[in-house]
């Protein structure tokens, strides 16, 4: 008997007992584990695109055409981030956060590029600073904090360049977002949907973020960015 039968089996017992709170425990465990291998496959992905995108950055010419790949600097998915630009061999940005419970920064962002934050606003300016594309990947209350920082300051346009956003995971974002009521009700415009992208493959999300980068950062150089030192600014 597999695994999948025994589970089948457990909860006919349960059932046929008419242990309804046991029944209903036992099947909120289940799908807590379903959920947990597709977290597992998150994490491979990030690794992936960071790895992808990367290994195409070290083939451009000019200095001032380089990605880096920059993370949370945490574990879990931002880790995978940081892993896969690394295994790439490439430098890789790492802006933790201190919290009440503790947050280590991962093995794998580059000496001297690891920076510690007290506060999640000065954070967040940094992402914003520096940013040319965010890949928001299945997260909690502070990935939907950084993902709505960065689209209000794109829809009041207080960005002197152009972030591309790709919500990776659709069906994920799907059920946790949905942005339609906020069209229906005038919230926003309808043209802002288009603020964000999906994508369910690191393939997909890898085309995507060249293309954006391609059109918008690389290829021609926009004159008001080649006056900014480097990186691009925040609107004052």
């Amino acid at each position: 008997m597999d695994s999948r039968e025994r589970v089948e089996r457990a909860l006919r017992t349960l059932r046929a007992r008419g242990d309804r709170d046991a029944f209903a425990e036992y099947e909120a465990e289940l799908t807590k584990t379903r959920k947990a291998v597709e977290w597992a496959r998150y994490y491979e992905d990030a690794r992936e695109l960071a790895r992808l995108l990367t290994a195409w950055s070290l083939t451009l010419g000019s200095e001032n055409h380089r990605f880096v790949v920059t993370s949370g600097g945490g574990p879990g998915i931002m880790e995978a981030a940081n892993r896969g630009a690394r295994e790439a061999g490439g430098k890789t940005i790492g802006l933790n956060i201190r919290l009440p419970f503790e947050q280590d920064a991962n093995a794998y962002i580059t000496e001297g590029l690891h920076f510690e934050f007290h506060y999640f606003f000065m954070r967040k300016f940094w992402f914003a600073y520096l940013a040319k594309a965010l890949v928001i990947f299945p997260g909690g209350f502070g990935t939907c904090d950084e993902l709505f920082e960065i689209l209000t300051l794109v829809q009041t346009d207080k960005l002197s360049k152009k972030i591309g956003v790709i919500l990776y995971g659709r069906e994920y974002w799907e059920q946790v977002l949905n942005f339609k009521p906020m069209v229906e009700w005038g919230a926003i415009a309808a043209k802002e949907l288009q603020l964000v992208q999906y994508a369910d493959t690191t393939s997909a999300a890898f085309e995507q973020l060249q293309a954006h980068l391609i059109a918008h950062h690389l290829e021609p150089v926009h004159a008001q960015e080649a006056a900014a030192p480097g990186i691009a600014k925040t609107r004052g």
